[in-house]
């Protein structure tokens, strides 16, 4: 049955340089294209290709050492250009040299209505779009061999500067409808589709079919399916959820209508630093370096992140975008002096707390830097954390028993609810700049080791 959820928990951090949705920019194609193991929680790659080898798009780069079903495939046909190693010979890119057009891998398909649930999940592995459904608990791909009691896809994001996924999927209904057509043969449970009262207007995912559609209203962040799944049908111990991206399901719909992996996305570029924001259609993996080309403004000192300003990971320049990522966000490095810091009034800053008096001018949008504002200091707890996390648990208690490593407590407090995400926006208002999403993580690496 479908449900109306009212959340008044969460903030909304107002930055400026929204994507502007009259724009849709051709653009340079990119060089070179990459996949990033490190995009890919807790996998263990092992190679399949060896640099000079050339291969086709849906081809397998590698696959995961703890379980060799889960392939990850090849954005763009073309030549390995570099496997890029880190500390420890880690691998951290694979790096591809495009061909002028695309040589797709063929897999064969067939109407949707008379496949098994064994062969949807077939030709996801192989296709290596099985990397696009992840589980709680753990935040990570999720387990062939585990039965979800649901699948839940957020047709909005509430982050700062976030996709309006209303656009993204403007067109694709064919192509949604299908890959929720094959996602349904995935569970024995129900499919969730959530959208929001103010956000979420396309008919592609109100009149959706095959699925129960929540409408849920409220600030950030009520966009994550962690929150969502709490207030939906909460996950207890020895239950599993698995969570698809809406772009994703489209790509699925692609694979399942036409027989190959179309990696095509639409990605938004937003932020302060930025003249021209829009969105772009570019490959998964793209350098982002045609993006930005000329397209910053004068004199800026950027900083370069992968997905959102609170979860998304820095790159530089020539950076590529992430597997999961629809958002590359533009803002300013915090490494310039301010004059008189907190003492000055601050009408043209940002604050949770009221500490400035920007707080009377309303709606205004900010440019905001990556400044902390102030040093580390020694953790204290409060109950401010409660107001920006709209889940029926104790943070701050949460919090510590991650720090003490009490297995039992974790379990009790509801670590597995939750994801390191949930949490950014408490590292966000938090005054002793804590990394509470580290923490949180580290706390979900040990049950998940606990549980092996």
């Amino acid at each position: 049955m479908s449900r109306t959820i009212h959340l008044k928990c969460g903030f909304d951090i107002r930055i400026n340089g929204d994507a502007d949705k009259s724009l849709m920019a051709s653009i340079e194609k990119s060089r070179t294209y990459a996949v990033k193991p490190m995009d890919f929680y807790g996998v263990q790659p092992k190679l399949q290709v060896a640099q000079g080898d050339y291969v086709k798009a849906g081809a397998p780069l590698f696959y995961s050492k703890q379980d060799s079903r889960i392939v990850f495939t090849s954005p763009v046909s073309g030549t390995i250009l570099d496997i890029c190693r880190g500390e420890n010979r880690v691998i951290e890119e694979i790096r591809i040299t495009p061909t002028e057009t695309i040589d797709y891998e063929q897999f064969s398909v067939s109407p949707i209505q008379g496949m098994t649930m064994q062969q949807v999940k077939t030709l996801l592995l192989q296709s290596g779009l099985w990397a696009c459904i992840r589980q709680r608990p753990y935040h990570t791909i999720a387990n062939p061999d585990d039965m979800p009691k649901m699948i839940v896809i957020s047709a909005f994001d509430t982050a700062p500067l976030a996709a309006d996924y209303d656009f993204i999927a403007h067109r694709q209904g064919k192509y949604f409808q299908a890959g929720l057509d094959a996602v349904n043969k995935l569970t024995t449970g129900k499919i969730h589709l959530n959208v929001h009262t103010t956000r979420t207007f396309s008919d592609i995912f109100l009149y959706a079919k095959g699925v129960d559609i929540n409408t849920f209203s409220g600030p950030h962040p009520s966009g994550n399916v962690g929150v969502q799944i709490h207030h939906i049908n909460p996950i207890n111990k020895g239950e599993v959820v698995w969570f698809i991206n809406p772009q994703d399901v489209i790509t699925m719909g692609k694979l399942f209508l036409e027989g190959i992996m179309d990696a095509t996305k639409i990605v938004a570029l937003a932020g302060s630093e930025v003249k021209r924001t829009g969105y772009h259609k570019i490959l998964s993996g793209a350098c982002i370096g045609p993006l930005i080309h000329n397209n910053l403004k004068d004199d800026s000192n950027p900083r370069f992140i992968s997905g959102n300003v609170l979860t998304g990971t820095r790159i530089s320049e020539e950076g590529y975008l992430g597997f999961y990522d629809h958002l590359v966000s533009v803002i300013p490095e915090g490494n310039k002096p301010e004059f008189m810091g907190w003492v000055a009034p601050g009408f043209d800053k940002f604050s949770f707390w009221r500490t400035f008096f920007s707080w009377i001018t309303g709606d205004k949008q900010y440019v905001l830097d990556t400044n902390y504002h102030g040093e580390n200091r020694a953790l204290i707890f409060t109950e401010q954390y409660e107001r920006v996390l709209p889940m029926d648990i104790l943070p701050g208690h949460l919090i510590k028993a991650c720090i003490a490593g009490d297995v039992e407590a974790m379990e009790a407090l509801g670590i597995y609810e939750v994801a390191a995400e949930d949490f950014a926006l408490c590292e966000y208002i938090d005054p002793s700049k804590t990394e509470i999403q580290s923490i949180i993580q580290q706390g979900m690496d040990l049950i998940k080791q606990e549980m092996l």
